[in-house]
């Protein structure tokens, strides 16, 4: 029975929930502490990269329909050796960190909510919780269906509105003055660490072979999604910086949308908006696991990761428990800065080489060259300017993303080697049989 194709509605929900998971609370704070006033202009550049990539996966998604999404598209213009092999592998461990970022701001807002303020060891213990929760819900198989997860899309994205909405009346505008904007390169700097704030978009890319109509539905949903949310943060973080004094969100940067909401809202803001943010992490944190050992489960079956990830472990896999654990240890063992950082470095590597994908693949895709080419510019000289920014002012932020990237190219070069293992050159075996019966066709 053919499985059931679907719309402009279900593709647009995936990937505003995908953007709008725990990203949002967990580093509105950040941006502020690095931009001060001009925080909504950092959500709008990191928001502008996302979109010009957006136009990379329009035209990838609609060449090579595939559930391995990002994978396949780096596979397709690199090929299947070490270089793609390292690029998923980093792909993978950005989902841990992302894992662990939602799992942080979980324990800041848990934290606050408790005892009414961030308590280290409640954090810890509430972060490293909810991902070893989900991750039992997971294998025993009663993750949420689908219809719960919009629900919680839903609820999310309702609350987040109210809260814009009604907080507007009360900005004071001379706190986003030019006056009170930090120099531009910190301005840059704060919009590229929550870059990992949009990535969520992407997981559109999955589902292009189940979408009804998709040379009309992928580029709607994709550009609809990204521009929604550029417009919702750029909102909130407005509203944000107009409600509060930089001293206060600097106090409460872990949990300041939480702070943000009391001079409007009241305590009773708080409370609404720290649930707010549990459910959306905790939403976020199901879906990233799930995902997530899916991705590992796929990526081992054609050669990347050790073929203990394929083993079963009830109705789950273990590559689940090891994802979870990292998770645990990234979270617990790692301030947000830290986080952030290497998480927005690894998906702004990636990003820029979907760009550079569909820049190679011109010809396949129908792409215009300008639009991927200066794609892939931004997202490597947003890197480098990220790197920069951070060696300079902040070089111990820099450190994790040092030990992850050495340790991806460490694993991939020495398992590549050692069992000779490739990529397939295609992840998705549905989409090789439509290309092989389509070479066919040709001859």
């Amino acid at each position: 029975m053919e499985q059931k194709k679907i719309g402009f509605i279900e593709v647009f929900s995936i990937g505003v929930g995908g953007m709008v998971g725990g990203g949002i609370f967990a580093v509105l704070g950040l941006t502020i502490d690095l931009a001060k006033g001009a925080a909504p202009i950092a959500f709008f550049i990191a928001g502008f990269i996302a979109l010009v990539t957006a136009y990379s996966y329009v035209k990838l998604s609609l060449r090579y329909p595939s559930e391995g999404g990002s994978i396949e598209f780096i596979v397709q213009a690199f090929g299947n050796g070490l270089f793609s092999s390292i690029i998923n592998n980093l792909l993978l461990i950005s989902y841990v960190i992302m894992l662990a970022l939602y799992a942080y701001a979980f324990g800041s807002y848990g934290s606050a909510l408790i005892a009414g303020t961030d308590v280290v060891w409640i954090h810890k213990a509430l972060a490293a919780g909810v991902i070893l929760v989900f991750m039992l819900i997971n294998l025993l198989g009663a993750f949420m269906t689908g219809r719960t997860e919009d629900v919680m899309v839903f609820i999310k994205l309702a609350i987040l509105i109210v809260f814009a909405a009604v907080g507007t009346a009360s900005i004071d505008m001379t706190h986003m003055a030019p006056q009170q904007w930090m120099p531009m390169p910190s301005v840059v700097t704060g919009g590229l660490i929550i870059f990992l704030a949009y990535e969520g978009f992407e997981l559109i890319a999955n589902t292009a072979r189940d979408v009804k109509n998709p040379e009309k539905t992928l580029p709607w949903a994709y550009y609809s999604a990204v521009i929604f949310v550029i417009i919702l943060y750029v909102w909130i973080a407005a509203v944000t910086v107009g409600n509060l004094t930089f001293a206060e969100a600097k106090t409460a940067q872990d949990y300041v949308l939480a702070v943000a909401a009391e001079p409007f809202f009241g305590k009773a803001g708080f409370i609404i908006i720290g649930i707010a943010a549990l459910l959306s992490t905790a939403s976020a944190i199901n879906a990233t696991l799930y995902g997530g050992g899916r991705t590992s489960y796929l990526v081992a079956r054609y050669g990347e990761l050790p073929s203990r990830f394929e083993k079963k472990f009830k109705n789950g896999y273990e590559g689940m428990i090891i994802i979870a654990l990292l998770g645990v240890i990234f979270a617990t063992s790692f301030d947000l800065d830290n986080i952030s950082v290497a998480g927005s470095i690894g998906f702004l590597v990636v990003f820029s080489l979907v760009n550079v994908a569909n820049f190679k693949l011109y010809r396949e895709t129908g792409g215009n060259r300008f639009i991927s080419g200066g794609g892939a510019l931004l997202g490597i000289s947003a890197t480098a300017v990220l790197i920069g920014h951070n060696l300079i002012h902040s070089p111990r932020s820099l450190i994790t993303s040092g030990i992850v990237i050495f340790a991806v190219s460490v694993f991939s070069l020495t398992y590549y080697s050692l069992k000779k293992k490739r990529l397939a050159p295609y992840i998705d075996k549905d989409l090789e049989k439509e290309e092989v019966l389509g070479s066919q066709k040709v001859n």
